[in-house]
């Protein structure tokens, strides 16, 4: 601490500086809790971190499974933060009224000890969770309007409302030109009616349409022939090419598992259950094990008590050491080889380019066809990314004198022994 006496024959100028420089130091000192990093690095840091493991069960901006992330250094102070992270179980056993009262609103649900977490990964967490990912609520509104647009939208961008008004105008003048034309004919008769005609002329324009000797000429009979001739060639062939096609095809699996709600809502990777997709040739069914990561802790619908019967199911199977028996829904030959990790780790594939839009199934149905055709074009029409792989240069620089990129089809990928030997 400064005195006078300490400053007594100090130059005004250096007192000066030296109180500015207590200040500062004081300052710096007493301040409050150090803020959460903004820096790009600890945010793209802390974001790795949230999706390893935070992010099955929560949302920066909106609740899940359990409560929306942002604001929670606002809500609580960082030290709080950290210890709820790494044992929430300890804090919430401590007394702590916040974090019981979080405990009690999303149905006693536990959130998983995460000790393991060093104190830098729960800088940068708290630093993503603050600062990462933010949405422009201007931009966010323009794509609401946007997407409000499309939705609307019949055919060529068209909004329903006016879709459906130029429909009932169109109507209505075919409407009146039948009318026009009816009393235009009706004049037409009455004014040659009134003419002096012989008696051929008058015998043609007094007959009468007889429908029945139209259904019984010739003409009419040949013509129906040969539409329904086409009709059922068209329709044999058609059934011919769809024959081990199962386009569509939607069945009743043994639990209700919406991948809507998992997939979609709570944005859960793909590969978290189908854990064999990167690394060998089939994607695997999940376990009742893997279920049970969460299901552990999630038993029902957030505010309701018990066990949902769905969920029930998942104990029942462990408890009889049975296997839930879940029906295939993607079939190949045996005559046709796919590889899973080929595609999507070498590839680069997203799970929708074959599957579909998963993210919104509530029941898994087969998107693609899956034939070979479907799957040839896909074959044409994907380029590779050749770039910082060396196994591809040579091929690069073969390839250098086409204007056309680097597709599968150029490293083999239309080759009969790729998918059958």
């Amino acid at each position: 601490m400064l005195s006078k006496r300490s400053l007594v024959g100090v130059p005004l100028k250096f007192r000066t500086l030296a109180l500015l420089f207590f200040l500062f130091l004081g300052g710096q000192v007493f301040a409050a809790d150090p803020a959460v990093s903004d820096s790009e690095e600890a945010i793209s840091a802390g974001k790795s971190v949230f999706n390893a493991n935070c992010k099955t069960c929560h949302k920066l901006d909106q609740k899940a499974v359990g409560p929306a992330l942002r604001g929670i250094t606002d809500r609580q102070s960082i030290e709080w933060s950290k210890s709820f992270i790494k044992n929430s179980q300890a804090v919430i056993a401590s007394g702590d009224e916040y974090a019981n009262n979080l405990y009690a609103e999303y149905n006693n649900l536990m959130m998983p000890s995460h000790e393991f977490l060093s104190d830098a990964d729960l800088d940068n967490l708290l630093a993503y969770i603050e600062y990462g990912d933010k949405v422009d609520p201007a931009a966010e509104a323009a794509a609401a309007a946007a997407a409000g647009g499309e939705e609307g939208a019949g055919g060529g961008g068209i909004p329903t409302q006016y879709l459906t008004i130029i429909i009932v105008v169109l109507v209505i003048v075919l409407f009146l030109i039948l009318v026009v034309l009816g009393l235009i004919i009706s004049i037409l008769t009455k004014y040659v009616n009134k003419q002096d005609l012989d008696e051929t002329d008058k015998e043609f324009v007094s007959q009468k349409f007889e429908f029945g000797k139209v259904l019984k000429s010739d003409a009419f009979i040949i013509v129906v022939t040969a539409l329904v001739v086409a009709l059922v060639a068209k329709t044999a062939i058609d059934g011919l090419y769809t024959v081990g096609v199962q386009q569509g095809y939607a069945p009743t699996q043994p639990i209700a598992y919406s991948h809507a709600l998992h997939a979609g809502t709570l944005e859960i990777e793909c590969q978290y259950c189908h854990t064999g997709v990167e690394i060998g040739k089939s994607a695997n069914i999940p376990s009742a094990n893997i279920c049970m990561n969460c299901h552990m802790h999630v038993q029902n619908v957030q505010g309701q008590d018990g066990i949902s019967p769905e969920i029930q199911k998942i104990y029942d199977a462990i408890d009889n050491n049975q296997p839930i028996e879940w029906v295939r829904i993607h079939n190949l030959p045996d005559l046709a080889y796919f590889n899973h990790s080929q595609h999507v780790k070498v590839g680069g594939i997203e799970c929708q380019t074959c599957h579909g839009p998963i993210e919104e199934m509530e029941v898994v149905y087969q998107y693609s066809s899956l034939t070979m055709g479907w799957c040839i074009d896909c074959h044409r029409e994907t380029e590779i990314n050749a770039q910082g792989n060396e196994y591809y240069d040579k091929l690069v620089q073969l390839h250098s004198e086409s204007k056309d990129a680097l597709k599968v089809k150029d490293i083999g990928g239309l080759e009969c022994a790729k998918c059958h030997y």
